[in-house]
C-alpha cells in the first residue's frame, strides 16, 4: 500500500513538472508572437535584408563624445562579422556630408557641459536644414551629469530644446537617449579605509565612482522616460549597460530606492566600453534603427 501510494505521488509530481514545462514554453512562444505581430526585430539575424537595405538609404546623425565613438567602433566590429549591415558610417557635420544614405556622426559640445552638447546639436541640425535627415541622437556622457548637477534644470533644457527642434524640423524624427552609467562604487574593505582616510584628512569622499554620482543620473533617466516614453523613440542605453547577458540588471539601493550602474564585465575603466560592451550596445541600436525606419 505504502509503494502504491508512492508511485502515485510521484506520477502526479512528473505530471505537475510536464504541466509547468509546456506553461513555461506557451509563455515564450506568446512573447515571440508579441515580438511578430508588433513587427519588431529582437536581433541582427531576425532583419531581413530588405530592411537593412532600407536602413542604409536612411539620412541619420548622431551627436556624441568618447562613449560614442565605442558605439562606432562597435559597429563597425558588426560591420565585419556581418556584410549585410551596409551602413556608410561617415564623420563630419556639414552640408556635404550628408549624401543618400548615410550614417553620419561627430563629435558635439564639451565633456562636463552637457547644455553645450544640445546647442552644438541643435546647431548641426539647424545648418543642415535642407539636408533631409531623417533621423537624428545625440547622447550625453556619464561625466556629463554627477552628484553637483541641477538635473531639473538640466532635463528642463533638453526639453525645451528638443521641442524647438520638432517645431522647426518635424520631418526629422528625434531619438532620446538615456544617460549612460558607471560601474557601482567599490564597496572593498581597501576602498572603505581610503574613504575613512580622506574623510580624517578632510578631503572630499564624493569621487567620480560615487553611487551618488549615478543616482543623478537615474534621476536624468527617469525625468527623460516619464516624459517621453509612448510619444518619441527612447534608446534606454542606461538599460543596456545595467542589464547582464542573463537578462538580470545591476543596481544598488540608497535611501530605500533603486538605482542602476553600468555591468562591470561590459567596461575597461568603468565607464567606458570594452569589446563586449560596444557589440552589446552597437546591435541593440542597429535593431532599434531598423525598427524605426518602418
Amino acid at each position: 500500500m505504502d509503494c502504491l501510494f508512492r508511485k502515485t505521488n510521484i506520477v502526479s509530481l512528473t505530471v505537475m513538472i510536464i504541466i509547468f514545462s509546456i506553461f513555461l514554453l506557451t509563455i515564450g512562444c506568446e512573447e515571440g508572437a508579441t515580438n511578430l505581430e508588433k513587427g519588431e526585430f529582437i536581433n541582427l539575424q531576425s532583419v531581413s535584408k530588405d530592411k537593412w537595405e532600407q536602413l542604409s538609404n536612411k539620412k541619420i546623425f548622431f551627436g556624441h563624445q568618447s562613449l560614442g565613438n565605442n558605439i562606432i567602433e562597435g559597429i563597425r566590429t558588426i560591420k565585419k562579422e556581418y556584410p549585410f549591415v551596409k551602413l556608410n558610417i561617415v564623420i563630419g557635420r556639414d552640408h556635404d556630408t550628408f549624401s543618400n544614405g548615410v550614417f553620419v556622426h561627430d563629435k558635439v559640445g564639451k565633456n562636463h557641459d552637457p547644455k553645450s552638447k544640445i546647442d552644438d546639436f541643435c546647431n548641426i541640425i539647424n545648418i543642415n536644414k535642407d539636408s533631409q535627415i531623417d533621423i537624428a541622437f545625440v547622447k550625453f556622457c556619464f561625466v556629463d551629469i554627477d552628484s553637483s548637477s541641477d538635473v531639473n534644470n538640466l532635463f528642463k533644457y533638453y526639453r525645451t530644446k528638443m521641442e524647438l527642434l520638432k517645431k522647426d524640423f518635424p520631418e526629422i524624427l528625434y531619438v532620446h537617449f538615456t544617460v549612460p552609467l558607471i560601474r557601482a562604487e567599490n564597496k572593498s574593505m581597501f576602498s572603505s579605509i581610503k574613504n575613512i582616510l580622506k574623510k580624517i584628512l578632510g578631503k572630499k569622499t564624493i569621487h567620480f565612482f560615487s553611487d551618488e554620482n549615478n543616482v543623478a543620473r537615474n534621476r536624468f533617466n527617469s525625468l527623460l522616460l516619464s516624459e517621453y516614453k509612448g510619444k518619441d523613440p527612447i534608446f534606454d542605453i542606461a538599460k543596456i549597460e545595467s542589464t547582464k547577458q542573463d537578462g538580470q540588471r545591476l543596481f544598488f539601493k540608497k535611501g530605500g530606492k533603486i538605482f542602476y550602474s553600468l555591468n562591470p564585465d561590459y567596461t575597461y575603466d568603468a565607464g567606458h566600453l570594452n569589446e563586449t560592451g560596444r557589440k552589446i550596445v552597437a546591435e541593440k541600436l542597429l535593431v532599434f534603427l531598423v525598427n524605426l525606419s518602418e
